[in-house]
């Protein structure tokens, strides 16, 4: 047995750590100096860790334990009160960089010989559709401006945002298929639905009698972990939907449950954060090749960059705008909703799997994730400059709570 394997995990877990605090030195998130180690590490740069099945299998078990986080940090309730204008805001700033995204790929990349070439525009697409506001929190915070009228709408369109995501995501899955009938992949998109609807149900009711006969106990958390690997696998290989999905999903049942979701997110937020998410973001640095990185690619990097920007402000904002909001406050929503992060990596690593994001597009995708986390605080700083009744933080009776966003 080759135990090699063992110096490819501390490489990472060591090389990961030391960026992820060096990036926190300067405000930036953890995810950007992680990126940023699998690119040294990797074959690009220095050559110590290359790809390899367990390097693969291992990352997507981060994937799922990513979205599982996600779906169990998603308070159902703060969603509901968010309103109709974080769901507009949401819903226009995901179809703008989705349409943006899609026509970048076809300007730099049209192939119509390529029977897939639509579907691949579409990951692109969805790639930009993410929104990691992270960063925009801490930004917010800093500002005196997090639990005000405009941050608030931030995080719940942030929220609703990556919910809106997976949806497109479950329905671009089911088409990679080509030799699938579109009418048959709609028709399974349903009943897994239907699927998630009855086994949510189901689920909720034991889980609800388990938290009455053990409350936080270690085995609650095993139970979830399982159930989260369960609804996983029948994602992808019942329904042709992706894992993550179907992960996403098992958190959101569960989310509801308070002592369920506590002590199970503290235990996947340990999990996670020790071992399987550096080596999941660390993988995504490692498969990204620079040799070929130049030309037309730097281009497209560039374009998909600047139009990741502009698409998600005018998105957001005109979302905004049509809620009520000012124009000076529209623009300021925008700003804070321009980040990407961990799930644009996700999807790509998707599109990856699927055959419909070429290796050859990570670095375009790695460097549109560090240049947008990079800029969001600076034109938040820029544009919020102003004050603004909209703006201004609420008394505290009239602050309510806001949902959770730190996934990473």
């Amino acid at each position: 047995m080759d135990y090699s394997f063992l110096l490819v995990i501390a490489a990472i877990m060591l090389s990961t750590k030391i960026l992820g605090l060096a990036s926190e030195r300067v405000h930036m998130p953890q995810v950007v100096g992680a990126l940023i180690a699998g690119l040294l590490i990797g074959p690009s740069v220095f050559g110590i860790v290359g790809e390899s099945d367990f390097l693969t299998k291992t990352a997507e078990i981060g994937v799922i334990l990513l979205m599982f986080t996600a779906g169990l940090d998603t308070n159902m309730q703060d969603l509901k009160n968010t309103g109709i204008s974080a769901l507009v805001i949401a819903a226009i700033g995901v179809v703008v960089p989705f349409i943006g995204g899609a026509a970048c790929y076809l300007a730099f990349y049209n192939d119509a010989a390529d029977s897939l070439n639509m579907l691949k525009a579409a990951f692109i697409g969805v790639v930009l559709t993410a929104t990691s506001v992270s960063i925009t929190v801490e930004t917010l915070r800093e500002m005196g401006k997090l639990k005000s009228k405009v941050g608030t709408a931030i995080m719940g369109a942030a929220v609703i945002d990556d919910v809106l995501g997976i949806i497109v995501l479950t329905v671009l899955t089911g088409f990679t298929d080509s030799s699938v009938n579109p009418v048959m992949v709609f028709v399974r998109i349903i009943a897994f639905f239907v699927f998630i609807g009855v086994v949510g149900f189901i689920v909720r009711k034991i889980f609800a009698r388990f938290e009455h006969l053990w409350g936080e106990h270690r085995r609650i958390a095993i139970y979830a972990l399982a159930f989260c690997f369960i609804l996983s696998y029948c994602a992808e290989g019942f329904f042709g939907i992706a894992d993550i999905t179907g992960a996403y999903f098992a958190g959101l049942i569960l989310c509801d449950l308070s002592d369920t979701r506590q002590y199970a997110a503290k235990k996947m937020n340990v999990m996670g954060y020790m071992l399987f998410s550096p080596i999941f973001f660390a993988s995504i640095g490692i498969k990204t090749d620079l040799s070929g990185f130049g030309g037309s690619l730097v281009a497209f990097a560039i374009a998909l960059t600047v139009v990741a920007i502009v698409t998600k402000i005018i998105g957001c904002g005109l979302g905004a705008r049509l809620t009520g909001f000012g124009s000076y406050d529209s623009m300021s929503i925008g700003l804070g909703m321009v980040s990407r992060g961990e799930v644009a990596l996700i999807v790509a690593q998707k599109g990856a799997q699927a055959g419909l994001v070429s290796e050859k597009m990570f670095p375009a995708i790695v460097l549109m994730v560090i240049v947008t986390t990079l800029v969001t605080p600076l034109l938040l700083k820029v544009g919020m400059k102003k004050q603004t009744p909209d703006n201004t933080e609420l008394p505290p009776e009239r602050q309510g709570s806001l949902p959770r966003t730190d996934y990473i």
